[in-house]
């Protein structure tokens, strides 16, 4: 399904568990975030350190296992966790030799959010057909 209105957009991948590396940033017209679902095959890493100038990044864990490496400091990773990163902290992502690991990347530049969900949200008039 694609489909374009007013205030959103919407793209269908298809099957999530069948794709490699997908940005989302075209497909969607981001404007505030980098979105893009990834993964890499067993015994496979990211083959080099980085760091970013102003974004930091948050690593969602869909499947698998693997390791990070963060500023020197390496750590086990599975399905679930969750890592934020600071824009210098010095990254790299590796698959588990036995298992391949997918995952959600975000990225958006570090310090911008001015308010949360709960602060931003407004209720409006409009009312879908599920909430009588």
């Amino acid at each position: 399904m694609e489909k374009t209105g007013k205030n959103y957009k919407t793209v269908s991948l298809g099957n999530i568990k069948e794709l490699g590396r997908v940005v989302l940033n075209e497909q969607l017209s981001l404007t505030g975030s980098e979105i893009s679902i990834n993964e890499l095959p067993a015994g496979v890493s990211v083959p080099f350190v980085h760091a970013h100038k102003r974004n930091e990044e948050v690593y969602v864990i869909l499947s698998g296992k693997g390791r990070f490496y963060i500023d020197g400091e390496e750590f086990a990773i599975e399905t679930g966790d969750v890592v934020r990163i600071d824009p210098a902290g010095e990254r790299c992502i590796a698959a588990d030799p036995e298992t391949s690991i997918r995952f959600i990347c975000i990225q958006t530049e570090a310090n911008s959010l001015v308010q949360f969900t709960q602060n931003d949200g407004i209720p409006v008039e409009g009312k879908p057909s599920w909430l009588n």
